[in-house]
Formats: structure tokens, sequence, C-alpha cells
């Protein structure tokens, strides 16, 4: 899969064939002694908490981005819940009230950013 000089071309593809196979999963070029290798450390199917299944070498970026059961910090109160909880979590915490710090009247937890530019 690489441009080789014609004059060296016979010898690279006789140690390529001898050397080299083609993974059958993501089509790239591994060295014949490490494909046993490759294949269970990168596309063994693995079952992530989530229970949905994937080749392992998904599993983190997975575990980071998309699963539903990854941690996330609630925007008000900074407790760590799962990513499948924090909309109904923040709906509830954001409807608190605490005290202005300012004008003393009790404000929305989710309006306390805006808040200084209301109370003056």
């Amino acid at each position: 899969k690489k441009d080789i000089p014609a004059v060296n071309f016979i010898i690279h593809e006789i140690h390529c064939r001898r050397n080299i196979e083609i993974c059958p999963y993501c089509s790239d070029s591994i060295p014949k002694s490490e494909m046993k290798n490759h294949i269970e450390s990168e596309h063994v199917q693995v079952t992530c908490k989530c229970r949905m299944k994937m080749e392992s070498s998904l599993l983190k970026d997975h575990e980071a981005s998309s699963c539903p059961l990854r941690p996330v910090l609630c925007q008000f109160c900074d407790i760590q819940l799962a990513f499948n909880k924090l909309q109904e979590h923040e709906l509830y915490c954001g409807a608190r009230t605490e005290p202005c710090g300012r004008c003393g009247h009790n404000v929305l937890v989710r309006e306390l950013k805006e808040h200084p530019w209301v109370c003056g």
C-alpha cells in the first residue's frame, strides 16, 4: 500500500507476501507474526457496561463520548452522575432556589448566572 521504486518492487513484493498480511477486519498491513495478537487486541467483541457490543478498539472512545452511562458533572451542583440521568437531575437541581448575595431575593439556581444583570 505504498509507492516503491520500480527497481526494488519485485524484492519488496516477495518480502511482503512472505511477512505481511492484510487484516480481514480493518485492512491494515500487519506482520504475520503479530496478526493473532492484533485481532485479539483490536477486533475481539467486548460488551460495555451499557450492554452495547463493539470491537475492543472502539470501547475507549465509546466510554468517553457516547456511552449513556459515562460519568458527567451537573452544571449546578458538580455532582457526578451517569449521562442518561443528567437531564432529569439538572431539571430538578436547577429549579432549586438560593438567595442572591446582593438583593436577597430567592433566585432559581439555573438563573443565578444571569441574575446580577437583573438585580443591578
